[in-house]
């Protein structure tokens, strides 16, 4: 895709690193393509290809305090679009039965998301409370090898139909996917509630507000890889593109 139509209501994007990847045997922000380059730095480079014109919106990495490294030139290329590690959102009501909770090494997704959400809301004065309604944030996990650039592309045309939705996330005919979406950054209060009541459940919260967009047919074996043979497969569908 040659354009990048609608960046304006583009806030950040945050590429989420910090999950247990027990089943894989190795973060999967480190995993290394074919190319040498490691799986956090893919995500990086692509997200810097958001940046058009004056708009440069922040990429934050969710590494749950993991501190991963990153390819300086990724930083160097974009010196308009801050990157930036961000520290997990931690409820000041969270609940001692959440221990039992596989989630909970990780605090899950919900608090990398929320915390992406305070982020932009306080990095940008210009970001009031009445245009949070139409600034968004693209969250992509690191399960998956769908360039932030393609996402983008993908996604945004379904903004304006969205209307009452306050997320818009990938589909296929079997599941959604929560972690390759947008957020309006107006759902964070909402977020923050649904965590600090000791909610980390992704598709409980999202189901009342998503809205679903088809998966594209070549991207069917680039996402959800948890093992090493599934990263391979992955591998190699990319470079089937």
């Amino acid at each position: 895709m040659n354009t990048l139509n609608g960046l304006d209501s583009l806030a950040g994007v945050v590429v989420l690193a910090g999950g247990a990847s027990r089943r894989m045997g190795t973060p999967k922000a480190k995993l290394t393509l074919p190319t040498g380059e490691y799986l956090l730095d893919y995500h990086l480079r692509h997200a810097r290809g958001l940046n058009v014109a004056d708009v440069n919106p922040p990429i934050m990495i969710a590494d749950n305090g993991r501190g991963f490294n990153t390819n300086a030139n990724v930083a160097l290329h974009s010196p308009q679009s801050p990157i930036l590690h961000i520290a997990d959102y931690h409820s000041l009501k969270s609940t001692t039965s959440l221990r039992s909770d596989k989630e909970i090494d990780t605090g899950g997704a919900l608090v990398a998301i929320e915390s992406a959400l305070q982020t932009l809301i306080n990095l940008d004065d210009s970001i009031t409370i009445k245009n949070r309604h139409s600034s968004w944030l693209l969250v992509i996990s690191c399960d998956s090898l769908i360039p932030a650039t393609d996402l983008w592309q993908t996604l945004q045309p379904f903004i304006a139909q969205a209307d009452d939705k306050n997320i818009i996330c990938l589909t296929d005919a079997n599941h959604l996917y929560p972690l390759l979406g947008l957020y309006r950054l107006s759902i964070e209060p909402d977020l923050r509630a649904y965590i600090d009541s000791g909610q980390r459940r992704v598709m409980s919260f999202i189901q009342p507000v998503v809205h679903c967009v088809p998966f594209m047919n070549e991207w069917q074996h680039l996402t959800n890889f948890n093992t090493p043979e599934d990263f391979k497969r992955a591998c190699t569908a990319l470079s089937d593109l």
